[in-house]
């Protein structure tokens, strides 16, 4: 298909609104949104951000689920020539509250809530803190309603207003190796052309609608899905969050034909009791991660028969590996793809630092379209993130197979990936010794059938201290968003040290091994 002309998003939506304006762009439960009809939402939203005094660089945050207003206020807020942060749903008050401190905020979008969070009190200290708060589905009170906010003026801003190609068009906050998530900053062109990339290989065209319960938060929605889906006229099938009856239901109903998925999704859609290979049929393509048994289960058991496997990270604007949806399954079940247009590899030796031939197994290296740095506290990380030469230091293992497509081996550093979802260990490990009685603690990953790894803890009580595990959960849930809080909690002595004093992660992921074969034989 012909690459889209447009490199920022606010011009792909107009792109796509003048070359097919009746054509559908996003199907949010029973709204059927066309794309001159979201190019016209999002410029009733930018006009109210011009009158909020939001200009080119300022910020505004999304605390907002898969639905249609996340689209309307993204591309509004791009014609308004600011960045967009999305923002977790799933954060707790204290993680919001770093979130919104670190971003710099000038405008919030927010749910009032989300499932069983309540989000208004957080949403009364944003605006303490000077942050212009819009609700979306609650009665306003002191904010302002969503409903109210902008015009449907035909002409709303000065031409020079809008992002450039360059300009970063999201800052997404990502787990890392550090005690706070990774502010990763994300440029519109490099996006655009990313993620139509992404969308040949899926071998997307107009007629596709891709389902995605994912969310838009992640970079798998925004820097994936969403300008994989665009730059090729294809719809978006939003799902404001996965429950696998809601999902075959929409996938049936609206026929889709992509989905993008991840283990514990593709495995809790086959224990439905409602599942019938008839009723996901009209999957034809899609992306997912995992194991090469995982992704044959998708692709076979979910009848997903042109099913992409993919390698990629924030930092490399979601993907910088996908395999051909035509290629053989076996292929695609071997490896994650070759290399995408304007990504490049090297591998690194983990003992020497050397660089080395890239079929031998080592550190992953990647440089093209990756993140010009980290935003707010994390830009200090910046230096050791990157090569003198541009390259960013993924961690992880893998090499080039004989035919030049990338295959994953495993993970150099500690993060966790808990279906699907990049877990920091230290992040957890700094709420636990918050908790009072825990003098020392160690989190680890250990693999599980259905959620790629589990999180199991190890705490170490202060000198007198007694306590049930279960308070330590108890206060973890008011700490950590749910997908964080560990399987396992596991009260020792002490944790076991290197002979320079340093935490033996080693010994205690064999300890962990074990504790979890365990915890699962029982359960079993």
């Amino acid at each position: 298909m012909t690459p889209p002309f447009s490199r920022t998003f606010q011009d792909l939506l107009r792109e796509n609104a003048l070359l097919s304006p009746d054509a559908v762009a996003v199907i949010d439960g029973d709204q059927c949104v066309t794309f001159s009809e979201l190019h016209a939402r999002a410029q009733k939203v930018a006009f109210g951000l011009a009158a909020a005094n939001v200009s080119r660089g300022d910020r505004v945050g999304a605390l907002l689920s898969n639905r249609v207003e996340w689209l309307e206020v993204c591309f509004g807020a791009f014609m308004a020539g600011a960045t967009v942060v999305p923002i977790s749903t799933w954060s707790t008050s204290q993680e919001l509250a770093f979130l919104l401190e670190d971003a710099e905020l000038a405008v919030l979008f927010a749910l009032g809530s989300f499932g069983e969070r309540d989000f208004l009190p957080d949403l009364h200290a944003a605006a303490a803190c000077g942050i212009h708060v819009v609700v979306v589905d609650s009665p306003p009170g002191k904010f302002d309603a969503y409903q109210d906010f902008g015009s449907p003026a035909a002409d709303l801003q000065p031409p020079d207003a809008s992002s450039s190609a360059s300009d970063d068009a999201f800052i997404l906050y990502t787990s890392g190796s550090t005690n706070h998530p990774k502010g990763v900053r994300l440029k519109h062109f490099a996006i655009i052309e990313n993620g139509f990339n992404i969308g040949e290989r899926q071998g997307l065209g107009p007629r596709d609608r891709v389902f995605l319960s994912a969310p838009l938060f992640w970079a798998y929605g925004s820097a994936n899905a969403l300008p994989a889906a665009f730059t090729h006229g294809s719809a978006l099938v939003l799902a404001d969050r996965f429950e696998a009856g809601r999902a075959l239901d929409a996938i049936e109903a609206n026929q889709c034909t992509a989905i993008y998925t991840l283990p514990a999704m593709t495995a809790a859609l086959l224990r439905h009791e409602h599942f019938n290979k008839r009723r996901t049929a009209s999957l034809r393509t899609g992306l997912t991660i995992g194991s090469r048994e995982e992704f044959l289960l998708a692709a076979q058991a979910l009848g997903v028969d042109e099913l992409c496997n993919v390698y990629g990270a924030t930092e490399t604007y979601g993907n910088c590996a996908v395999t051909w949806h035509h290629w053989p399954l076996d292929r695609r079940a071997s490896t994650q793809g070759t290399m995408l247009p304007g990504q490049e590899i090297q591998v690194r030796n983990p003992e020497t630092g050397k660089i080395i031939n890239p079929h031998e197994p080592g550190l992953i290296e990647i440089r093209g379209h990756v993140t010009p740095g980290y935003w707010g506290k994390s830009a200090a990380l910046n230096a050791d993130a990157f090569t003198a030469d541009g390259f960013y230091k993924t961690g992880d293992i893998g090499k080039l197979d004989n035919d030049g497509a990338f295959v994953f081996v495993g993970r150099a550093t500690d993060m966790i990936k808990r279906a699907g979802i990049n877990v920091s260990p230290a992040e957890i490990e700094s709420s636990l010794v918050k908790f009072p009685g825990i003098e020392a603690a160690a989190v680890v990953g250990v693999p599980h059938a259905t959620r790629g790894e589990a999180i199991m803890a190890f705490i170490v009580p202060n000198a007198g201290s007694t306590f049930p595990v279960t308070e330590v959960f108890e206060f973890l849930r008011h700490q950590l968003s749910k997908y964080k809080i560990p399987d396992w909690i596991e009260m020792v002595g002490a944790l076991p040290l290197t002979s320079t004093g340093k935490v033996h992660k080693k010994q205690i992921k064999d300890d962990a091994l074990a504790l979890a074969a365990l915890h699962l034989g029982q359960k079993s």
